[in-house]
């Protein structure tokens, strides 16, 4: 079958423009901003998905992550780019808990954290994860005092290097990587329900 040269050439044109899109962009760009920016009757995932069959052996891959699309550095190479350690603040162990139980149980409220965690949780905590776009507020319960819920950001996802919720470790898999405490905490969460809770003097250090 002889291939159509002016069709291959619109689409390696669209090829190139979806490729500069991407690259263009700081932030993940999702299927429908590319598809208005292709043009109507392109199918946009079937030129993402060819990009990325494209990009797979090269020093960057173009992945999915959250609802958008965006190139990062091939997982395998990325320990030969840090030419030095980078020195950041760990967050605490409250933040940390915090932040996991947000995503595991999702839309969750204050209330329903410091229940899970056995402690108060404290404002500085939400805070903190918010100023790091890991959060943000979701809807409000239909309850008594409509409380204001809480959700992870598509940044989180970008972060963590995770295409949607469902690609998130288990317990195990975090307490393994060193980023859980090996004692057993987040009550409802990983523990079962003969762990101890937290001790009061456990609860939020900012």
């Amino acid at each position: 079958m002889v291939k159509d040269p002016e069709r291959v050439e619109a689409k390696i044109q669209k090829l190139r423009l979806l490729e500069a899109l991407l690259f263009a962009s700081a932030e993940p760009l999702d299927e429908e901003v590319l598809g208005g920016r292709l043009g109507p009757d392109v199918d946009a995932r079937a030129l993402l998905e060819e990009l990325r069959a494209h990009y797979a052996p090269r020093g960057v891959n173009l992945v999915r992550t959250g609802g958008g699309w965006a190139f990062r550095t091939a997982p395998d190479l990325a320990p030969l780019l840090r030419l030095e350690q980078e020195v950041s603040k760990k967050l605490s162990r409250a933040a940390i808990e915090t932040l996991a139980i947000v995503a595991y149980h999702q839309p969750v409220t204050r209330g329903e954290i410091e229940q899970i965690r056995g402690v108060a949780t404290s404002k500085g905590t939400l805070d903190i994860l918010m100023e790091h776009g890991w959060i943000r507020p979701g809807r409000r319960r239909e309850t008594a005092g409509r409380p204001l819920t809480w959700i992870t950001t598509d940044h989180f996802l970008d972060h963590f290097g995770l295409e949607t919720l469902r690609d998130l470790p288990g317990v195990d898999d975090l307490r393994a990587a060193g980023l859980l405490d090996s004692r057993p905490v987040l009550y409802g969460v990983s523990a079962g329900a003969g762990d101890a809770l937290p001790s009061p003097d456990e609860a939020d250090e900012e």
